[in-house]
């Protein structure tokens, strides 16, 4: 692949990862109005439950796609992989709704999940090979202080139930670093169907284990919503991995960000305050500094 081929497909990587971005910023939103409390303006659904059923009818939208490629785009020569990347990724959601379903806001959930680009940055360096230059350690430390910043761990308001994010952070940053490992052999849309397929029974056993429940009325058409975008944010995140290195893309996923605030100010009508607005400021700095690295590059070499 000559140099300008691959930054052509490192724009497509960012492309494909701010979009499920977007994509997962919506999926919070419902993730938060299905299983808050009543005090924090939720419909109390239980978290291991709403993991389920959001997996599960996603698997059910991704059906069509399984019947026109045929059981064929579900062989795979690396099954291990498979199901490791899926009970890591089990976890991590396990660990992400809990915060959510306790009040910790959208914002201080996903700033904590962008501790991962580190967990990422040394798996891509030291399992991936991957050449991880300075440019991305910049653009990953920037993101991280910015997250910081808005976290404030320091502060009166944060408390046990915002640490469940940080497990989050690092189950997902392994399973991003073997679902890079399973893009040099396998399809997006291979890697997309086997997650959906192995996550609902593995989402089953944890949502049975906590009392399973059946969702009805709003919480339904709120599920039913929040299923099929899970399918198209899984598809975009895989796709993203399958044209550019790990390491490059993690600035842009720390984008979910700014995304989620968007996102929590017009679903619940909160907004970080203060010095929170410097550190949203350096998470995006860091993306649009690895992005003007690229196109300057691309501009050296045309």
């Amino acid at each position: 692949m000559n140099q300008i081929s691959q930054i052509s497909n490192q724009l497509k990587g960012a492309a494909y990862m701010v979009g499920a971005g977007i994509a997962f910023a919506a999926i919070n939103v419902i993730t938060q109005t299905v299983t808050g409390s009543a005090e924090y303006g939720g419909l109390g659904f239980r978290p291991q439950s709403d993991a389920f059923w959001q997996y599960f009818i996603g698997l059910i939208v991704a059906l069509p796609f399984i019947w026109r490629s045929g059981l064929g785009a579900l062989k795979t020569d690396q099954p291990v992989l498979h199901l490791i990347r899926v009970v890591l990724s089990a976890l991590g959601v396990q660990a992400f709704v809990m915060g959510l379903a306790h009040g910790v806001p959208i914002w201080q959930v996903i700033a904590l999940v962008m501790t991962s680009p580190f967990f990422i940055l040394i798996g891509a360096t030291f399992f991936l090979g991957e050449n991880v230059n300075f440019d991305r350690w910049i653009a990953a430390t920037i993101g991280f202080i910015g997250a910081m910043i808005v976290l404030q761990p320091w502060s009166t308001g944060f408390n046990a139930w915002s640490l469940a994010p940080i497990a989050a952070a690092v189950l997902w940053g392994a399973a991003s670093l073997i679902t890079k490992k399973l893009t040099g052999s396998e399809s997006s849309e291979t890697i997309t169907m086997w997650l959906l397929l192995l996550l609902s029974p593995i989402n089953l056993v944890l949502s049975a284990s906590a009392g399973f429940e059946w969702p009805h009325g709003n919480i339904l058409w709120l599920l039913l919503v929040g299923g099929a975008i899970q399918f198209v944010a899984q598809y975009f995140l895989t796709k993203a991995y399958s044209k550019a290195d790990a390491s490059f893309l993690q600035p842009f996923d720390d984008l979910r960000l700014p995304f989620n605030v968007i996102a929590g100010f017009l679903a619940f009508h909160y907004l970080p305050e203060g010095n929170l607005w410097v550190g949203i400021g350096l998470i995006m700095a860091a993306s649009a500094f690895l992005l003007w690295r690229s196109n300057a590059k691309s501009a050296i070499t045309a």
